[in-house]
């Protein structure tokens, strides 16, 4: 039998193979005993040419505690059989990593929850130990409202829930906040089952907000809105409530899919508008406080929980085109009168020049017609001069108005802001609050007594004079007014807008047409040219003051219809 010889390379051979097929491969997890503890590294021998060293933190809690002592065995993964220095290089965290990770993964999958304990804190969070993996903890995962204080969760074993996973990268990002929520959840759909609309229970208050407050219900928060605190105006629910009060309230509604509940306050005292028409009669006069000025008025609390509105229109006689508060400030007491109530829509109207006297009609009594009065002029416009009165009211002098003699645009032009001016009262207008002046009215003391011998007076024919009364057709109307022609005479004249009647109100060519006749006044006459101003609105001044001095006055006790009615049927007897 031939016997095999075995050279020197051969045997090297076999020998370096056996070494190889006892070593560990590089990637897998094996056992390895404690051999050594060096300060924070614990040396160990799994078998390689030369031991590894592992930190201590990477046992976790064991490696802490001191649990880890020479000679426990523990599992590590072989990163390295040999590194530059001739050690081997293991991870106790990779290890328990790749234990406990194919777990996790499963536990993520079926998005159950896993256990972990925080062992450390980290930029933006916290770290966890889920049973060998080291997951990352987002601060504002801990807790479903922001904590100061972590102390009392470190190094408590305590739920999680997975919210990311990445092998890949040996990422895990787990959140406490979840498992509270879904908690919180279920014990809130718990107490909402026991809860009913209309229902009134006790509760805290927790949190207070601009628009109301959070009362905790027993593991349910209810949002007490601002409008159900109280009847009356409440700015802001900390003038009425304060943090850790202990309130009664009405379950006003349950939304059971969201689990909002809405409380109210109010609802548990007696409504005051309730029989609102009876407290507060149309025409009665109530003292108030104003709680709110906004430009379209002022708010004013007639009691708690009633409140009127006093528009801008009814603030002031005079100041028509003032901002409320001018007239008016916050939390003053003023006197107001009820013009309207609304129960449905719950509103009041108020007024508060009503409590106040009317100054046309206390002018109206100091200054009867024919009066003379003294004033400034305000103002000059197209159409005559406004004078500012006693009583803080205006009286306006037409054009017409003016002087006997001149044309009204070249008299106004004698008249400046600031004059003080006398003048006579033709007309007061109560309801339309129009106080009508005359100053040429003036010239002799006597209303219209100083007029022309022939004012008023017909025209005789084809005779054409300034302040004659004349009769025309239509010829044409348009927007700015009616074109007329004379009665036995080819002479044509444009009647303007602003001349058509005394009454704004009917100053509308629209309402004349052709064919029709109307009576007119000469206001102007030019001789040289034959250029004829005519006014009906001259016309209808001029007859009124006729009859008044003819048939009456104002003082008689008779209404300004019937003395012209008494005027008309006159004219008529004569012709």
């Amino acid at each position: 039998m031939a016997v095999q010889t075995v050279t020197k390379e051969d045997f090297e051979s076999l020998l370096m193979d056996s070494f190889l097929e006892n070593e560990p491969m590089e990637g897998a997890v094996v056992k390895g005993t404690v051999v050594a503890i060096e300060k924070d590294l614990a040396i160990i021998d799994v078998g390689l040419k030369t031991e590894g060293r592992i930190a201590l933190k990477e046992f976790g809690q064991a490696g802490r505690d001191g649990t880890i002592k020479v000679g426990s065995i523990v599992e590590v993964y072989v990163d390295r059989v040999e590194n530059a220095v001739g050690e081997a290089v293991l991870s106790r965290e990779k290890a328990r990593r790749e234990e406990s990770w194919v777990k996790l993964e499963e536990k993520y999958a079926a998005n159950e929850r896993v256990e972990g304990i925080i062992f450390n804190q980290v930029k933006g969070g916290f770290t966890v130990d889920l049973e060998g993996a080291v997951a990352f903890l987002p601060r504002s995962q801990v807790d479903i409202r922001p904590i100061r204080d972590i102390g009392p969760l470190m190094n408590v074993p305590q739920p999680f829930q997975i919210l990311k996973m990445d092998k890949r990268r040996g990422n895990i990002v787990v959140s406490r906040r979840a498992i509270l929520e879904e908690s919180r959840a279920e014990q809130r759909s718990e107490i909402v089952q026991q809860l009913e609309e209309g229902q009134v229970v006790d509760g805290v208050v927790k949190n207070i907000t601009d628009y109301g407050a959070f009362v905790d219900l027993g593991g349910i928060d209810g949002l007490l809105h601002v409008t159900d605190i109280a009847w009356r105006r409440v700015n802001h629910p900390s003038e009425v409530l304060a943090i850790g009060e202990t309130i009664k309230v009405q379950i006003v509604r349950i939304n059971h899919e969201s689990h909002r509940i809405s409380l109210g306050m109010k609802q548990l005292q007696a409504d005051p508008w309730d029989g609102i028409e009876a407290k507060y009669p149309m025409g009665a006069k109530f003292s108030g406080r104003v709680t709110n000025i906004t430009d379209y008025g002022a708010f004013v609390e007639l009691e708690p929980g009633i409140e009127g509105l006093i528009h801008v229109s009814e603030m002031s006689w005079t100041k028509k085109n003032v901002h409320p508060g001018k007239i008016v400030s916050t939390s003053q007491e003023v006197e107001v009168m009820v013009l309207e109530v609304d129960p449905e829509k719950r509103r009041i109207s108020l007024g508060l020049k009503q409590t106040l006297a009317n100054p046309w009609e206390t002018f109206a009594e100091r200054f009867p017609v024919g009066t003379t009065v003294e004033g400034e002029v305000k103002n000059k416009t197209e159409f005559g001069l406004f004078i500012g009165l006693d009583g803080d009211v205006d009286g306006m002098v037409h054009l017409s108005d003016l002087d006997w003699q001149k044309p009204g645009e070249q008299a106004l032009e004698t008249y400046n802001r600031g004059d003080m001016v006398s003048a006579k009262v033709l007309d007061v207008d109560v309801e339309k609050e129009r106080i009508s002046l005359g100053i040429k009215q003036l010239a002799t003391g006597e209303t219209g007594s100083s007029a022309p011998s022939d004012a008023g007076a017909p025209a005789e024919a084809g005779g054409l004079r300034k302040n004659a009364v004349v009769t025309g057709v239509v010829t044409e109307v348009n927007d700015g007014g009616i074109e007329v022609r004379i009665n036995d005479t080819d002479v044509t004249s444009f009647i303007r807008r602003a001349d058509l009647s005394r009454d704004r109100n009917d100053q509308r060519p629209e309402r004349f047409s052709k064919g029709e006749k109307v009576d007119a006044r000469i206001t102007q006459y030019d001789r040289k040219t034959g250029r004829i101003q005519l006014s009906i609105k001259a016309l209808e001044i001029a007859e009124e003051r006729e009859a008044v001095a003819n048939y009456g006055s104002s003082d008689s006790g008779a209404s300004l219809g019937d003395i012209l009615g008494a005027a008309l049927k006159g004219r008529g007897d004569e012709k």
